[in-house]
């Protein structure tokens, strides 16, 4: 094969153990040992000779495989198996030549070794995740009371608590678990129905030999043919799109509180680590800078799986090629922003001094709904509305805080009843939202 291009972001933030799983290695091997596991079946139930099937299974060992050959073969069929199946059996004794992927067709062999490649996969993904969820849930569980402004439109809106905004992330992790979980299960499926998907060529044993294949495989079994149906593929896939989303949100909220103006949080710190070149005082966020990147190219190649399932009749022309392309990248982009942002989560610095300085940095105006709903009662709330809406346009035009402005704007009878609000007096049940988050995320699967 020609050389391989470096691909800089996975390669610097890649999982070792998701590109060991779809590596070209790993991809070869699936194909063997869907051959042993079909020789092995066949003997089993008669359709070969016992020792046909051992003699295959024997030879359908990766030392028997002429990589550059393979390759160089793939080019002029291409599809790789007629080549892989010509070099085991020409590693057979003469005796038992001729009896290698009986009954099969190429897309059996590589749909069944994709789909034990993508359980692998799968499953190694559920361990980043866990990694990341665990951490994310320390976060929310250390700063249930860390009082923090609430943003909306990127302003500050009310108060709320670190710990109750890092909770809906461990909520979105726990549902992605279950997305993951169920995508698994169905992707993790053997295809064995011969050339046009109605296992004629396998004959009056073709349930149980696919029966037996995917036990022999750590599969699934089916009786209806996914040959062109490709829709548990592109589930799995767009689920690895949703995992590398909510790790994008949340290294976009640690670049954002990052900000010099902000400072309320920071990645992890470290000789060099995010330094610039030029400006010695630099301290980006630069493993969020590569998760957000990592993301954003998991939506745009995920968008290709719906032109895969496009697939006509029973064989797909040219849109199975493009999954070749498209989900080993998914599933390697999405590991690295999983692995990436549990790094990021469990070397994040917070700091409280800067949230609680940042919520005074409007005037205390972040207070004005909970002025307005104290009022409400006696005002109504539209009236209290309104008063508090005047007074936050008096403190933007003289500085005066807004318990101060209100004292002065409110009749003498209701300002006398109210009392200057802290941000801790208006966070709603932090700790309901933190504790339910946990108990999502800590119920097993």
């Amino acid at each position: 094969m020609s050389p391989q291009r470096f691909e800089i972001l996975v390669g610097l933030y890649g999982d070792d153990r998701t590109a060991q799983i779809l590596s070209e290695e790993a991809t070869i091997g699936s194909w063997l040992r869907v051959e042993a596991a079909l020789a092995t079946a066949q003997g089993e139930l008669g359709i070969l000779e016992t020792d046909a099937a051992e003699a295959i299974v024997e030879a359908a060992k990766p030392g028997n495989i002429d990589r550059d050959r393979l390759w160089k073969e793939t080019r002029t069929v291409g599809y790789p198996i007629l080549s892989l199946v010509r070099q085991i059996d020409a590693a057979l004794p003469e005796a038992h030549r001729g009896r290698v992927h009986y009954g099969a067709t190429t897309q059996d062999i590589m749909d069944s070794g994709l789909a034990f490649q993508l359980d692998e996969s799968a499953a190694r993904l559920g361990v980043l995740l866990a990694e990341f969820g665990d951490s994310m849930a320390r976060l929310a569980e250390q700063h249930a009371e860390t009082v923090i402004a609430g943003r909306t439109h990127a302003l500050q809106a009310v108060p709320t608590t670190f710990g109750a905004k890092i909770a809906t992330y461990v909520g979105e992790l726990a549902r992605h678990r279950d997305r993951l979980a169920a995508a698994r299960t169905r992707l993790a499926v053997v295809s064995l129905f011969g050339a046009g998907g109605t296992s004629a060529a396998y004959g009056v044993h073709a349930v149980a030999l696919r029966a037996r294949v995917a036990r022999l495989l750590g599969l699934r079994t089916t009786d209806v043919p996914w040959h062109v149906a490709r829709d548990g593929l592109a589930e799995f896939g767009l689920v690895c799109s949703l995992l590398a989303g909510t790790c994008a949100r949340f290294a976009r909220e640690v670049v954002d509180l990052s900000r010099t103006e902000i400072a309320e949080v920071g990645e992890a710190s470290g000789h060099h680590r995010g330094a610039s070149s030029t400006m010695p005082q630099k301290v980006n966020p630069i493993e969020s800078e590569a998760v957000i990147g990592l993301s954003a190219t998991t939506g745009a190649l995920s968008s290709a799986l719906f032109r895969v399932m496009e697939a006509g009749h029973e064989r797909a022309a040219g849109e199975w090629q493009a999954e070749w392309q498209v989900l080993p990248q998914l599933v390697c982009l999405s590991a690295a922003a999983l692995r990436t942002s549990a790094s990021i989560a469990a070397g994040l610095q917070v700091f409280p001094q800067a949230m609680r300085a940042n919520l005074r940095a409007d005037g205390g105006l972040v207070m004005a709904e909970a002025y307005m709903m104290r009022l409400a009662d006696r005002l109504g709330r539209e009236r209290a509305h309104d008063l508090v809406y005047e007074a936050v346009g008096h403190c933007r035009a003289t500085g005066e805080p807004l318990f101060t402005a209100l004292r002065h704007a409110l009749p003498a009878e209701v300002a006398a009843t109210i009392e200057e609000l802290p941000p801790e007096s208006y966070l709603g049940r932090p700790h309901e939202t933190v504790n339910a988050a946990l108990a999502l995320w800590r119920t097993e699967v």
